[in-house]
């Protein structure tokens, strides 16, 4: 198998370095140029033929998120991995990005000691995403069950009727933010159930994401706190370096924020959110899994099935990486495999009953021209 070409996008000749570096280092992966701008990647994206970009945000001439746009605009779907600083700038500009078209994003080393550790840092966060987002075998991190997953199977026929389910649980990684920008303000403000959401992502990409979700969706989008009141029409997002999960008290079921274990190299993860809505509600909960790599929310989509509930995941073909929705799928867990533009219908249908139409959402046009 030919190596991942891979184009090295930064201004910074340090970065440059430890990234170019650290790919050499993988047999997987060959680096065939580096750019010191936007302007000058989108011709060597023409000129060089990458199979995979590495792209800084903050550069001069052309930033990242126009050298998306730009090589977007060429009708190309090489896939892009953003670079970004854990800051409430890096958050915003990487929310920009991959609603321009980045498929994902990587958090530049912060307050490390040495090269070597910085290194350290880029190779467990970039090698599984460049392997993941070009669908070539992972044998270490989250997302060593993406790759060559087995054929997906129908679940098997129900031997009972299945409960009306009284929460949603929705799980996402790669390629989520976009997923989830086109799920979620496709539900009505009347969805009758609570909404709890886990989008693997750090601390203030997660409050950043949740006003973007809050500003296109008729439902109200909260980052998650710790003890709130569950109450329909509200979708509460698990926020960074936090599991959440739902606890039941003398006044009704509240969020309950964790910082358990990671689970599946995950936290927040898919599978504690899951496990819990099943120790709540038993079968009344209605799964979701959206695009991400790795198989967080398998176990829990499994736990939802024997319990009574459903499963509805999103099919390869629309799926950035087919990793948590197709670990599902291949269990034989899936009530329904769909197209990501019939999951928002699916969902209505199982809550509410059968839907007239599209539900209208306000433009999304405010993912990209939001927070600045």
């Amino acid at each position: 198998m030919n190596p991942i070409r891979v184009l090295v996008v930064d201004d910074s000749i340090v970065v440059r370095k430890i990234v170019t570096d650290v790919l050499s280092q993988d047999p997987a992966i060959e680096v065939v140029g580096t750019a010191v701008n936007g302007k000058i990647a989108v011709g060597k994206v023409e000129q060089l033929k990458p199979d995979l970009v590495t792209m800084d945000i903050e550069m001069p001439e052309m930033n990242g998120i126009q050298a998306v746009r730009a090589i977007r605009a060429t009708r190309s779907r090489i896939p892009i991995i953003m670079f970004s600083t854990l800051t409430e700038r890096g958050a915003s500009a990487t929310l920009d990005a991959l609603a321009a078209g980045a498929n994902e994003y990587v958090t530049k080393p912060a307050n490390v000691g040495s090269v070597a550790q910085s290194m350290e840092s880029v190779r467990e966060q970039l090698i599984p995403k460049i392997k993941a987002l070009l669908g070539r075998p992972i044998t270490t991190g989250p997302a060593r069950a993406t790759a060559a997953l087995p054929p997906a199977r129908p679940a098997p026929p129900r031997t009972a009727p299945v409960e009306k389910p009284a929460i949603l649980v929705i799980g996402s990684s790669t390629g989520g933010p976009e997923a989830l920008a086109k799920v979620l303000p496709a539900l009505p403000a009347s969805l009758p159930v609570p909404v709890l959401l886990v989008q693997h992502m750090p601390p203030v990409f997660t409050r950043q994401f949740a006003q973007r979700l809050d500003r296109l969706c008729a439902l109200r989008v909260v980052e998650a706190v710790d003890g709130t009141p569950l109450m329909p029409g509200t979708v509460h997002l698990a926020p960074g370096d936090h599991h959440l999960t739902i606890r039941s008290g003398a006044r009704g079921n509240a969020t309950r924020l964790t910082q358990g274990p990671p689970e599946n190299f995950c936290r927040p993860a898919v599978d504690p959110l899951f496990r819990s809505a099943v120790e709540i509600h038993r079968g009344a909960v209605l799964a979701v899994v959206l695009t991400g790599m790795g198989s967080d929310g398998k176990l829990g989509a499994a736990g939802v099935r024997e319990a009574g509930g459903s499963v509805v995941v999103q099919d390869q073909a629309t799926s950035v990486v087919w990793g948590m929705p197709g670990a599902i799928a291949s269990a034989g867990l899936a009530d329904e495999i769909l197209p990501l533009d019939r999951i928002a219908e699916a969902i209505t249908r199982r809550l509410t009953g059968p839907t007239a139409g599209p539900v209208p959402s306000r433009t999304s046009a405010l993912l990209t021209g939001g927070v600045r």
